[in-house]
């Protein structure tokens, strides 16, 4: 099971999911995520550092996600990746499109 602690910022939210994103727990931050978009929030930084594994239902809910950031005039920035998720990220070439950053300050700054 994962958990998803969520923490205001000035311009958006942070997302700390925590656990396995997979199959199973996808939905989860998906539904936090898009209620937190819905709430105004623009700028989605989901922070991984608690994120212990990533499947191809974890990728494309991250892919959705930052989709409907944008549509939503927004942005997803990923922060602090473990390494098992930054060798995912770099197998699927997802690294070039979701260019994950180091610290949730980087995130933001950028």
């Amino acid at each position: 099971m994962i958990t998803v602690d969520v923490e205001p910022v000035e311009g958006g939210v942070v997302l700390t999911p925590k656990g396995r994103l997979t199959v199973a727990s996808a939905p989860k931050l998906r539904a936090v995520a898009t209620e937190r978009l819905e709430a105004g929030d623009q700028m989605l930084v989901v922070d991984l550092s608690g994120t212990t594994f990533v499947d191809s239902s974890g990728l494309g809910a991250l892919v959705s996600l930052l989709k409907s950031a944008r549509q939503a005039g927004g942005d997803l920035r990923l922060v602090a990746p473990s390494e098992q998720v930054s060798m995912v990220l770099r197998l699927t070439n997802l690294d070039r499109i979701l260019q994950p950053r180091a610290t949730v300050e980087d995130a933001l700054r950028d």
